[in-house]
């Protein structure tokens, strides 16, 4: 039968169906093989509240969109061209994210009666039977019966052979948009080559899909997105968790320090702990201890020992945390505290996504304790902001507070591979020996960045007193003096200020330089501003973006750039956390945008609030 291809320049999918559905290696492995033709993407993993939600219900939908272009992107998008819907849950939780003329392709056996009881839809209504979508393209596929009737040789249970569901949709979805299956089978090959009876039955779901969309007359199209023009390079598809273990790992090499991660396990940081603890050949150390108190406490005395510690959290993680990294701060170590955060508090959301813990970053420890604060506003600037991290807690002798969040953590994109000799270098000090005209170690003897000397337990002639309490200048031994405490507190703050003339000024990522609206972000807000700020140029508006990675010391010229605008916009996935410390230390009147759903704000409402900022559009719109 004669095929017509469409190209097409951009496409939003969604996965949805039950937790144990397989939704999230589907999406994964759909990534992939998008990342290996080249077309740019983006991709928001949304994962279900509850490990075990009863199956069919709302709160158990696990979801997996991706964006792929032919065009540079930014964000996952804010509505979809595709929802693959495997039951009435799915469906009734994103539909309403589809756009109207849409397609749906639902799985027709997760709309029977006990389905629809679940998704709490009313007696007697289907949507796939009454009217209620129209509008939509829906193709209905029994996608258990089918898989079910290609498995039917296998000497397997019927529960064994639903769970290659994902795979006969993801074989039709490859056919759908001309894809080489190759990939994912080798895959399956390396995940299940020890279980030939699940890797069989896996590749012939996968086939069965792909056969059935290429053999049902029904279908009569298929879809192609051409490859995105970017700069060349290697170029591999990676998740903010997988690039966050690759800098840490790049940092140890380029310094020469061993990387000690002292971490206990939480959602969505745990990825990391995986990571490192695969990467032996590179000297790497992984400790998993009791709770999150024993794992910063041994990465402390790893620093102590001449090594990196290295601690991995979310925000509750950094609320146990608080007093341990007090103690690394006083102790005036390298230390770095990786903090991927989502929804709060307490307990909060565990798999949700949200900036919810900037100002515990910044005050979170009692007393007078300033921490340097870094954030990342992609998956894979993961790589270089945490690398930087490394290096600012190492030459100036400092814990680092390294900000991600369960959006970067667990998205994807492209990643061009650095080059070794692009890195930074990142210089190690240690004392070694008393220098000339010193006849005794004085442990808080600073250099002209207040930074002190880095000394090794052991090392002969250098033996010092460490410990919580109050040091006195210089001599490190423990002081109750008043004027030395308020002194030791003023050197320590101004040691962190100092790091400013370290770190490269702030500049403007899209804009000119003087106008109406600054949109000024940090985090994962970045991909939506970038867009919405180059659309409204693009139609003549006034508006310029600016990203923060340094959030503590702020850039030297940062006042200066925010003076430049008549209003200056943050928004945040959160109530309200930069715009107070911005209002506090630049007297600047900003205005916040907040979203605390658990989900990231969209182009489309980002667009709308800077219009509403936006006094007048430039006399030339750019065509």
């Amino acid at each position: 039968m004669e095929r017509k291809q469409e190209v097409l320049q951009d496409v939003v999918i969604k996965f949805a169906g039950d937790s144990g559905d397989g939704m999230q290696l589907t999406g994964t492995q759909f990534t992939n093989n998008t990342a290996l033709l080249g077309s740019d993407l983006s991709t928001f993993p949304d994962f279900p509240a509850e490990i075990r939600a009863p199956q069919g219900t709302l709160p158990g939908v696990s979801g997996y969109q991706l964006r792929f272009s032919s065009d540079s992107i930014y964000t996952p998008g804010d509505s979809l061209d595709v929802l693959v819907a495997m039951n009435a849950a799915a469906l009734k939780t994103n539909l309403k994210n589809l756009k109207k003329g849409g397609k749906i392709i639902v799985n027709t056996d997760g709309f029977d009666t006990k389905n629809l009881r679940l998704a709490n839809y009313p007696d007697g209504v289907n949507p796939i039977e009454d009217e209620s979508l129209q509008g939509y393209e829906v193709i209905g596929m029994d996608i258990t019966k089918m898989t079910r009737e290609a498995l039917k040789d296998y000497q397997m249970g019927t529960k064994e052979k639903d769970r290659a569901k994902n795979m006969f949709v993801l074989g039709f979805l490859y056919w759908m948009y001309g894809r080489d299956m190759n990939n994912t089978e080798k895959f399956l090959e390396e995940k299940f080559g020890r279980k030939p009876d699940i890797l069989e039955s896996n590749l012939k779901a996968l086939r069965a899909g792909y056969n059935y969309g290429d053999t049902t007359e029904t279908f009569t199209t298929q879809y192609k997105v051409e490859k995105a023009k970017i700069e060349a390079g290697s170029y591999r598809s990676i998740m903010g968790n997988q690039a966050l273990a690759y800098g840490l790992i790049a940092a140890s090499v380029k310094s020469g320090l061993t990387i000690f991660l002292g971490t206990y396990p939480i959602t969505p940081a745990s990825d990391i702990l995986h990571e490192l603890s695969k990467q032996k050949n590179f000297g790497i150390k992984t400790f998993q201890a009791e709770d999150e108190i024993a794992g910063i406490s041994a990465a402390i005395g790893a620093s102590y020992g001449g090594h990196l510690g290295v601690t991995t959290t979310s925000g509750p993680g950094i609320a146990l945390k608080s007093e341990a990294m007090g103690l690394a701060m006083m102790l005036e170590i390298p230390l770095v505290i990786v903090d991927v955060q989502r929804g709060g508090p307490s307990t909060g959301l565990p798999t949700k996504t949200e900036q919810s813990d900037l100002l515990q970053a910044y005050y979170g420890r009692n007393g007078e304790s300033p921490i340097p604060v870094i954030s990342a506003s992609t998956p894979s600037d993961c790589f270089e902001a945490v690398y930087e991290a490394v290096r600012i807690a190492v030459e100036h002798m400092t814990p680092v507070i390294f900000l991600s969040d369960g959006y970067i953590a667990n998205g994807a994109e492209p990643w061009k591979y650095p080059s070794s000799n692009d890195l930074r270098t990142i210089h190690v000090s240690y004392k070694t020996e008393l220098g000339h005209g010193e006849t005794k170690f004085q442990p808080y003897q600073r250099d002209e960045n207040l930074v002190r000397p880095w000394a090794i337990p052991g090392t002969a002639g250098l033996e010092h007193r460490i410990g919580g309490l109050e040091k006195e200048n210089i001599t490190g031994n423990v002081s109750y003096d008043p004027e030395n405490h308020q002194l030791m507190v003023k050197i320590r703050q101004e040691k962190v200020d100092k790091i400013a003339l370290n770190i490269p000024e702030q500049t403007l990522d899209n804009g000119p330089e003087k106008g109406d609206v600054l949109v000024l972000g940090w985090g994962s807000t970045y991909g939506v501003i970038k867009t919405a700020v180059e659309s409204l140029l693009k139609e003549g508006y006034s508006v310029a973006h600016a990203h923060l990675r340094y959030l503590r010391p702020f850039p030297r010229n940062l006042g200066e750039i925010l003076r430049n605008y008549k209003t200056v916009l943050i928004p945040e996935i959160n109530n309200g956390q930069l715009i107070k410390i911005i209002r506090d230390q630049y007297l600047v009147d900003a205005k916040g945008y907040n979203k605390i759903m658990g989900i990231p704000i969209t182009k489309t409402e980002l667009v709308e609030e800077i219009k509403q900022l936006t006094s007048s559009r430039t006399a030339t719109a750019s065509i």
